[in-house]
């Protein structure tokens, strides 16, 4: 298949098609998009986008994808879908391609499954209290009396909140259903026979803070959720509970949480931070109660490959002229990631 008679044409980073779709995939996108699926486009503007999206009816997109704008949209007339092979569309899809119909559909869900399982993690790592005995074991490098100097940590009875119900927020609450612990979720958008579907109660975030052993955050990053994590909120927390974020780094005053962090009070398990990454002198780097991970929650190494799989069968739906099963809708974006 020529460049120019391509019906998908890839636009996302260099090198990320590659590890999306492997193997069978590789092949069912190459039937559609030619040898060209491995270079994506990075521009939507010029004559070689011109000749590409001229015949292309989806746009394949990733992270890393080019504005597609309404300059974009007059090179693209067949075009029918936009399907991003990861989460949120707000940096890349303009509501020009809205507007004119093309139907939007995002892989949020396929990366809300390492995030949830990352979370989970995080969550019976810190009630178990491994983080602080990692820590101390390192620092005394000879026997650390567990039994006697960590009487209070474990997982059984205790109070997981959930600031948000987000599809990451849920499948956290559907993870944590297992295991004895009582979880509590906050989000304005959910009734409480919402939250009880999830084996949840719903409570206000000033009753949350002060009642969770473990807060960890998936609310979007909006206006209103700008530094939601207040100073008070971090000190209504009980002391020895853990604050986990794998959310955005503006839901928390990162001020109040680094004071609140030096005091030795609380703990916190941090996958992104604002600034993203924390300045070189920042306590953050240093304190022994912090995880400070590189924003590694979401889909890496094979995890990128459900992300193709969930695009791709979203593009032969397009395709096929079906309702996407993933599809975006422009009246939430102001209220999700």
């Amino acid at each position: 298949m020529s460049a120019a008679g391509q019906e998908v044409v890839t636009a996302m980073a260099p090198g990320l098609p590659e590890r999306l779709f492997r193997g069978e995939r590789a092949d069912r996108l190459r039937a559609l998009a030619g040898d060209a699926w491995r270079t994506p486009l990075t521009h939507l503007t010029g004559e070689i986008a011109g000749e590409r999206l001229a015949s292309a009816r989806v746009l394949l997109t990733g992270w890393g994808a080019p504005v597609i704008d309404e300059a974009a949209l007059a090179l693209a007339p067949r075009l029918v879908a936009v399907v991003h092979a990861a989460g949120s569309v707000k940096g890349h899809v303009a509501r020009a391609v809205f507007d004119r119909g093309v139907a939007v559909s995002s892989a949020a869900d396929a990366n809300a499954v390492p995030v949830a399982e990352y979370t989970l993690a995080a969550i019976l790592l810190a009630n178990k209290g491994v983080p602080a005995m990692a820590a101390e074991y390192r620092r005394r490098r000879a026997y650390v009396d567990v039994l006697g100097d960590y009487r209070d940590v474990g997982n059984y009875g205790r109070t997981v909140g959930l600031v948000g119900a987000s599809r990451t927020g849920r499948r956290v609450a559907e993870l944590l259903r297992p295991f004895d612990v009582e979880v509590l979720i906050s989000d304005p958008y959910l009734d409480e026979a919402g939250a009880g579907a999830l084996g949840a109660r719903k409570v206000a975030l000033d009753e949350l803070f002060p009642s969770s052993d473990v807060v960890s955050l998936h609310a979007p990053a909006t206006a209103e959720t700008r530094h939601l994590v207040t100073a008070a909120r971090l000190a209504a927390m009980p002391e020895g509970a853990t604050l986990i974020n794998t959310a955005r780094g503006s839901l928390v005053d990162h001020d109040a949480l680094v004071a609140e962090l030096s005091t030795g009070r609380l703990s916190a398990v941090l996958d992104v931070t604002e600034p993203e990454i924390p300045p070189r002198d920042s306590p953050l780097w240093e304190l022994p109660n912090v995880v400070l991970t590189p924003h590694v929650a979401g889909s890496l190494g094979t995890e990128l490959e459900r992300l193709g799989a969930h695009a791709l069968a979203e593009v032969f739906r397009a395709l096929d002229g079906g309702p996407l099963r993933h599809p975006v809708d422009p009246a939430l974006l102001g209220v999700t990631a």
